[in-house]
């Protein structure tokens, strides 16, 4: 069953830091789902053995993406 990972750039990042984020992203077997449009970032669904190379980018958080609850 594939992951999905929220990927979020830094606020100075460039529409060219964003677009290799994605390209990373696609190489390595994602498939973007969503693109923010309020925060630089976006939201890829990868097979569960992938995606971890991306966290490498000191530009770029990546974050599992999950229910969010209140109590």
């Amino acid at each position: 069953m594939p992951t999905m990972f929220n990927i979020t750039l830094k606020q100075g990042a460039s529409p060219e830091q964003i677009d290799k984020a994605k390209e990373s992203a696609k190489s390595q077997g994602g498939t973007i789902k969503h693109e923010f449009t309020l925060i630089k970032g976006f939201t890829v669904e990868f097979p569960n053995d992938t995606v971890h190379t991306l966290q490498t980018d000191d530009h770029i958080h990546v974050e599992q993406d999950g229910e969010a609850r209140t109590q």
